[in-house]
């Protein structure tokens, strides 16, 4: 591949529920994805947020009381710390912060919000779908942290799942865990690299396969 090797949490998934789907949505991009009104939700539901928590705007009706959105946004502009919203973190491969769209960002990542004190840190996802536990997620996004901010010595990071009351899901990380972290999931990201260097992205037929997959050149699309 002419461009250097480059991930987020997103592209590891999709790769490893069907590498085939992930070439063409997340690398070739010949294939489209339609948006879905669960994603169309989401994104408004990201975006209201964001503006409440930066700005102070009324989230739009019928949004406040949903998951306690708006309880939550309270509690999070509640106390001392700098608090930041959407924001788009990239680090290098040997784990140095760098701007986004840098060529030499290997792994991408956006905290919804990031609310930072001194030495301790509070990063909060939001989820408006089912709940899906995936510690990883939030390990990366500590991961992130960490990179850009230095002072920073331990972070909480939360899945927030509105769609189910607005309880959320907890991971502790401090910066002496991250070595564990990377090498836990360091097979994984391997995988993923060796892939996309070869250029081999075989289908992998399962339960999407017949209603929810757009690559209709896929032998297995629709069966």
């Amino acid at each position: 591949m002419s461009k250097p090797f480059a991930w987020s949490y997103s592209k590891l998934k999709n790769f490893e529920s069907c590498p085939k789907r992930h070439w063409h949505i997340d690398i070739a991009k010949d294939i489209r994805e339609e948006e879905s009104e669960q994603l169309t939700w989401g994104n408004l539901v990201h975006k209201s947020a964001a503006k409440r928590i930066s700005l102070g705007s009324p989230l739009p009706p019928g949004m406040a009381s949903a998951g306690d959105l708006e309880k939550w946004c309270e509690r999070l502009l509640t106390g001392p710390g700098l608090i930041l919203v959407e924001q788009k973190l990239a680090i290098t491969k040997d784990f140095t912060p760098c701007e986004w769209f840098a060529t030499e960002a290997w792994y991408r990542g956006i905290a919804d919000v990031l609310k930072v004190n001194d030495d301790v840190a509070l990063a909060i996802d939001w989820k408006t779908g089912k709940i899906l536990e995936d510690p990883v997620q939030l390990a990366l996004m500590a991961a992130c942290i960490f990179a850009h901010h230095p002072s920073v010595q331990k972070i909480r990071t939360e899945f927030v799942w509105l769609k189910v009351g607005g309880v959320s899901s907890r991971e502790d990380f401090d910066r002496s865990s991250m070595p564990t972290v990377w090498r836990n999931i360091w097979h994984r990201i391997e995988a993923l690299e060796l892939a996309y260097k070869s250029v081999t992205y075989p289908p992998r037929p399962g339960s999407l396969c017949r209603k929810w997959c757009p690559v209709n050149v896929c032998p297995h699309h629709g069966t």
